[in-house]
């Protein structure tokens, strides 16, 4: 058979997955569940675009590129990562996986890498050679598909590989085309977890092994499990205290902790929306694309450092001075920076400057404000629901947004005044009560970040309070979420979610509020936090699947079609 017709099979299953609606969010499923210690049923989540690339480099190497547009995320109660279960794949997506997955498979086949990514040499290189492209498949379908494959599946990529080597004289060829069905596979696109029973907990189920593995390795390291986390899944050692704890410790130690840290903050701070931030060149000349590349690896440096490397508290991310800057990023914060290469280097604001933490830092102040002004309103929005994990409502659609917006009334120079005469509209009052007094606040950064103290020749007026906490200005703000109680509750209920891939469940309130008492005795230290939630009993037992089938409903359905698929030939 054909890879043209795998292709088109494989299509046919992932779309008869995604239209029956087996993708649909997991929020309902939660509530289903409303014993204390019962999860929501297991679920399927879409690889984000990071994920994917992590996991080709990981298996492949990081000279193999990763080329194309891939489908768009959705964030549900804040994060993508919770979205992810919510998602499915369009069919002009599935086309341009479908070309990503051949780019990828030319190049590891290609020349250029075969030697060092195929562990065996054909007998000819223009014939089928089963033998080694079984051995190839397996190896690499074991970290691409999370477990490894069934006796079924090898045979059906190996005959791919051997149809396709016939027909194009060449054994490479062959199995190029074997691994890019592969990579398009939805085994591969999405994360599926399979249920078992729990023996410790008659009557319950748990995720099995390969599931357990991927749920802490995505987690942990935001990318496939490696070797060592598969071998002991297969092993059943994750379903003992010590197994887990070996390699939850393993991971925590591992340099790609920052990298697990790094995505996870990616997602909590939105910054999924920085390609479609402009600023105006007129304006702000100094903001530039590169800009905003520099200041989001700026504020991910800073918070890797601090909360790995350092082990700080994790309230102190909202005071601290010690950051990384680059030359294009000091000129903006009008500091010196002392460089000759022009890169990274360390840098700490001294005390008393007004850049103090993370909301001071451009990646916040930029992200949250319009093109050509700054913006209370979003950024007060922002403090309160990505980073307080509090709702604020939408403003009506028929707002009159002309008293704020016009910035060369020379009745109302600053943006407070502008906003005390849009807040006179009754609709517009309650909203910007809850997030104007903390986004004033930060009105000496401008739209791209840079500090002022005046506007339009009018002093800045940066006193506010936040929940009854006074301040005067972006320092006092700061110092003010770093004594917030609903910050820390805030990031323990983020990194919960984002590590379940759902929001946490009614039952689970008791539970969330164990991790946030254990995270505050342990002094807010963030990887504590992670094991924490890496090695509860929550992070593997799930709810009863439909009808007592070993995998949850939706595994289910998306395993027996795409196998259905792929073994059909």
């Amino acid at each position: 058979m054909t890879s043209i017709v795998i292709r088109r099979r494989l299509y046919a299953a992932a779309f008869a997955f995604m239209a029956s609606g087996a993708l649909a969010t997991s929020a309902a499923a939660a509530d289903a569940y409303p014993a204390q210690g019962e999860q929501a049923e297991t679920g399927v989540r879409r690889l984000s675009q990071e994920q994917y690339r992590n996991i080709i480099a990981d298996v492949f190497g990081p000279t193999i590129k990763v080329g194309g547009r891939f489908e768009p995320d959705i964030r549900r109660d804040g994060l993508l990562a919770v979205g992810a279960s919510a998602v499915s794949v369009t069919a002009s997506g599935l086309e341009q996986y479908d070309q990503i997955a051949r780019s990828v498979a030319s190049q590891v086949v290609s020349e250029q890498h075969r030697d060092a990514l195929i562990p065996c040499k054909p007998a000819k290189a223009n014939a089928p050679d089963d033998k080694c492209a079984k051995q190839f498949l397996s190896e690499a379908g074991r970290l691409l598909y999370r477990r490894p494959l069934t006796q079924t599946e090898l045979a059906a990529r190996v005959k791919v590989a051997n149809d396709s080597a016939k027909t194009l004289k060449n054994f490479y060829a062959g199995l190029g085309n074997s691994l890019s069905t592969m990579l398009v596979s939805p085994l591969f696109l999405f994360r599926h977890d399979v249920a078992e029973a729990d023996p410790a907990h008659p009557g319950k189920f748990r995720l099995d092994g390969y599931s357990k593995a991927s749920q802490l390795s995505f987690f942990l390291w935001d990318s496939a499990p490696d070797p060592v986390l598969l071998a002991a899944a297969e092993k059943g050692e994750l379903h003992t205290a010590d197994g887990l704890n070996q390699q939850v410790d393993r991971m925590l130690a591992s340099p790609r902790l920052k990298s697990g840290v790094r995505a996870f903050f990616t997602d909590m701070l939105s910054y999924d929306l920085f390609p479609t931030l402009a600023k105006d060149a007129m304006l702000f000349p100094k903001y530039s694309s590169r800009v905003a590349a520099d200041a989001q690896e700026q504020t991910l440096r800073t918070l890797a450092d601090h909360l790995v490397t350092r082990k700080g508290d994790y309230r102190d991310i909202f005071t601290t001075g010690k950051t990384f800057l680059t030359p294009q990023l000091a000129s903006i914060y009008g500091v010196p920076l002392p460089t000759t290469d022009g890169g990274w280097q360390p840098y700490e604001f001294k005390e008393g400057d007004p850049r103090a933490g993370l909301i001071s830092q451009i990646s916040f102040a930029a992200l949250h404000s319009h093109p050509g002004r700054s913006s209370p309103t979003l950024r007060g929005k922002a403090i309160r629901t990505s980073l307080l994990c509090q709702k604020v409502p939408d403003p009506p659609g028929n707002v009159n947004f002309t008293a704020v917006q016009d910035t060369s009334n020379p009745n109302l120079k600053t943006a407070r005044e502008r906003l005390n005469a849009h807040a006179t509209e009754a609709m517009c009052t309650g909203c910007h009560k809850l997030v104007d007094p903390i986004g004033l606040a930060m009105e000496t950064f401008d739209s791209a970040g840079s500090f002022r103290t005046t506007e339009n020749g009018a002093q800045i007026d940066t006193t506010g309070s936040l929940d009854g906490k006074d301040f005067t200005d972006a320092a006092g703000l700061a110092r003010a979420l770093h004594d917030s109680s609903a910050a820390t509750s805030c990031v323990v209920d983020r990194v919960y979610a984002y590590a379940m891939g759902r929001s946490p469940a009614r039952g689970e309130k008791e539970l969330l509020d164990q991790f946030k008492k254990d995270f505050a005795a342990n002094g807010y230290r963030f990887p504590d936090l992670m094991r924490r939630i890496a090695t509860s009993d929550a992070a593997s037992r799930v709810g009863q699947p439909q009808m007592g089938a070993r995998s949850s409903p939706k595994s289910s359905q998306l395993a027996s079609q795409t196998s259905a698929t792929e073994n059909s030939q």
